[in-house]
């Protein structure tokens, strides 16, 4: 939380474009430790039969955090500056810091083990090769050799590092992990829906705005309704899983939610904002109902042993997938744009349509590890919270 909030507070008082991406790359590091810790704590001190009510409210200061900040930001925008949506972020990551050293005892990993550096160096040059290759495909921002050499470089460090754990004890991530069902499907299974995830949120403000001609506070009005139906989700999870199994829930939100992204692709500059609004609450909800479910599931047959890895692998594999989401939203609609004869800087209501409807047909691929999952998966999971 330290980390972040001093990146926070450096972004708010960068001078350039440079000095922004480094600042946002020490936020990132910062924001990227919280996540596993804060799900690593919560797998370890909650017994399984009352997972899912504590996954439920785990969730929920996100969801709250989403509800506000399409409001907030379009507010900060329109009325004070930009800088404000990182400088809001210091009083918040320092009230976290009081709080954790109040409520949280100091626990530490019982087991040693070195740093595995090599694994380390081979997985981030893979996974940053990768994502910035996909992230400048097509649009025109480096030349096409260096899209393709990045994309190739992080291809062959990623394959890399995979031969490499084959024969090492303690890898700094353990592809290993895989082997168990219920993990393999929350992780690599619900890889499409979380592309889904991540290129939503950047789509829609851009299509709002730039296609639509709407201020960004009215943009943020809009789109806060995928929050608030993400929000409603948490009063019927719990007994919806009850009721119908983790199968069934992961299986009819991820259909739905496939459909509610396609329908943002039919809108235009004359849908009633009414109507938006709804589409975009619902697709919020079955959206909701998909990604916390699977987030619950997805531990229930680790070994505690190697929580701490399997806490971390997931959230490796879910930042890469939203980052992964961004670069092939913006890929599909700058290739839109092309077609249409649009410049990147001149796009078009119409330029997003085929990118919401790809990313809605998306999502369906994660039905695959979905239908395989066994009716009474996490049945140990299912009990009264």
């Amino acid at each position: 939380m330290g980390l972040f909030s001093v990146g926070s507070a450096l972004c708010g008082l960068a001078n350039s474009l440079p000095q922004l991406v480094v600042f946002r790359v020490i936020q990132g590091m910062g924001g990227a430790m919280m996540v596993p810790v804060g799900r690593l704590i919560l797998l370890r001190s909650i017994p399984p039969q009352e997972m899912v009510s504590a996954m439920v409210w785990f969730t929920v200061p996100g969801a709250v955090g989403r509800v506000a900040g399409p409001l907030l930001g379009g507010i900060i925008v329109t009325l004070v500056s930009w800088r404000w949506i990182f400088l809001l972020n210091i009083p918040f990551g320092v009230l976290g810091i009081l709080m954790a050293r109040a409520f949280l005892s100091d626990t530490q990993e019982r087991i040693k083990q070195r740093f595995d550096i090599v694994g380390f160096i081979l997985l981030s040059l893979g996974l940053v090769g990768l994502v910035s290759g996909l992230d400048t495909a097509g649009r025109g921002l480096v030349p096409a050799g260096v899209t393709i050499t990045l994309t190739t470089v992080g291809a062959l460090c990623v394959l890399t590092y995979w031969y490499y754990t084959r024969r090492v004890d303690k890898p700094v991530i353990d592809p290993g992990l895989f082997k168990f069902k219920a993990y393999r499907t929350a992780v690599a299974g619900g890889m499409p829906l979380r592309v889904a995830l991540g290129a939503s949120p950047f789509l829609l403000p851009l299509m709002l705005q730039l296609g639509f001609g709407l201020t960004p506070l009215m943009s943020g009005l809009l789109t806060m309704a995928t929050a608030i139906g993400s929000l409603c989700v948490r009063a019927l999870l719990q007994p919806a899983i009850r009721r119908f199994g983790f199968k069934a829930i992961l299986v009819v939100s991820t259909l739905l939610t496939g459909v509610f992204y396609a329908l943002y692709g039919l809108f235009t500059p004359d849908t009633s904002h009414t109507l938006i609004f709804a589409i975009l609450l619902f697709g919020g909800l079955f959206n909701s109902f998909a990604m916390v479910t699977l987030n619950t599931l997805g531990y229930s047959d680790v070994p505690p042993g190697r929580m701490s890895q399997a806490t971390a692998l997931s959230s490796m594999g879910q930042q890469f997938s939203l980052s992964l989401g961004v670069a092939f939203a913006a890929f599909v609609v700058t290739i839109t744009a092309s077609f249409h004869g649009h410049a990147p800087g001149t796009l078009g209501a119409t330029d997003f349509s085929p990118a919401f409807i790809v990313v809605g047909a998306l999502t369906w691929c994660s039905l695959f590890y979905f239908y395989r999952l066994s009716p009474d998966e996490g049945a140990e999971m299912r009990g009264a919270g």
